[in-house]
């Protein structure tokens, strides 16, 4: 398969041959039944046999179970390679890396086993990666399209994907779940790196704090609000502390000042005051005191920021 497709993953060899085991079969039947209906278009056309007979053969009982035949043993080849890959990909190794996986309105938290959280999905290139997921709120799905693999993710269970990346690169993540407006903004980056460069990166981002500019990007506020005064989905949070907000609170249009307890409370309870001009779709995200801290003093850091 590797002189068809780049072999980017175990997975993807696997769907991609039999992907070409049904096509490549597809057209050879397509081809035989089209050469067949020629032959009979012509041989057996009108100028030849003006009137109509029953040509008759015999042992056509044989020819028909032998058709009979060789589909039933085609299309069990077919569910013999779909069985024995889907088997593969759904048991992964003892020894695969386990990553947890959180969906929500609109982002993906990835978290490894020393606690290390992050927006982006970062896994040792020839060592498998074994992917738990679950959902906060709403059905997503799991799509990484050169590894070929794809699964729901469901609230209140957890689903499971695994997979070895073979090549180095960045490769696509997509919800492929309709979950709300920021359906289309939710994506993430799978990053295959060395074996050496994934343990520094671990380590490295396991020690200290996370700040509050990379806590708006892990805990997905980053897909809906900007930090560079353009609009998204919702109000961008340049210059956002020290100003004044049109809100609407309860139905009642209000002017309110962006101060700290704003911040803190638009953070913790998003439909309380709901600025005019966007919908309140914002969900509740779970956070600790000290991430709370963190991220509102990152907005107030973004109220005088250089474009």
């Amino acid at each position: 398969m590797a002189g068809l497709f780049p072999e980017v993953s175990d997975t993807a060899a696997l769907v991609d041959r039999s992907l070409v085991l049904i096509i490549g079969t597809s057209l050879a039947i397509l081809a035989v039944i089209t050469c067949l209906m020629l032959l009979f278009v012509v041989r057996y056309n009108r100028r030849r046999h003006p009137r109509a007979e029953n040509p008759g053969h015999e042992g056509g009982r044989f020819v028909e179970i032998g058709w009979a035949a060789a589909a039933t043993l085609l299309v069990l080849l077919m569910f013999w390679f779909g069985w024995r890959d889907f088997d593969y990909l759904r048991t992964p190794p003892a020894d695969a890396l386990p990553v947890q996986v959180l969906g929500r309105e609109w982002s993906w938290l990835f978290t490894y086993p020393n606690g290390k959280e992050s927006a982006v999905l970062k896994v040792p290139v020839n060592r498998p990666t074994r992917l738990a997921m679950t959902s906060l709120d709403v059905i997503h799905s799991v799509y990484i399209p050169a590894f070929r693999i794809k699964e729901d993710v469901v609230p209140g269970m957890t689903t499971r994907l695994w997979f070895t990346p073979r090549k180095l690169g960045s490769y696509d993540l997509f919800c492929t779940e309709y979950c709300g407006v920021g359906h289309s903004h939710m994506r993430a980056v799978v990053e295959v790196v060395t074996a050496e460069a994934f343990s520094a990166w671990l380590v490295g981002e396991a020690v200290g704090p996370a700040s509050g500019l990379r806590l708006l990007v892990v805990k997905g506020c980053a897909g809906c609000h900007s930090t560079d005064g353009s609009p998204k989905d919702g109000p961008t949070l340049r210059g956002l502390f020290g100003s004044t907000v049109t809100v609407l609170t309860g139905g009642i249009e209000r002017r309110v000042p962006a101060d700290e307890a704003y911040l803190r409370r638009s953070i913790l309870k998003p439909e309380a005051d709901v600025v005019r001009g966007f919908k309140p779709f914002m969900p509740d995200m779970p956070l600790s005191t000290s991430e709370l801290d963190a991220i509102v003093e990152a907005i107030k850091s973004l109220a005088e920021a250089p474009r």
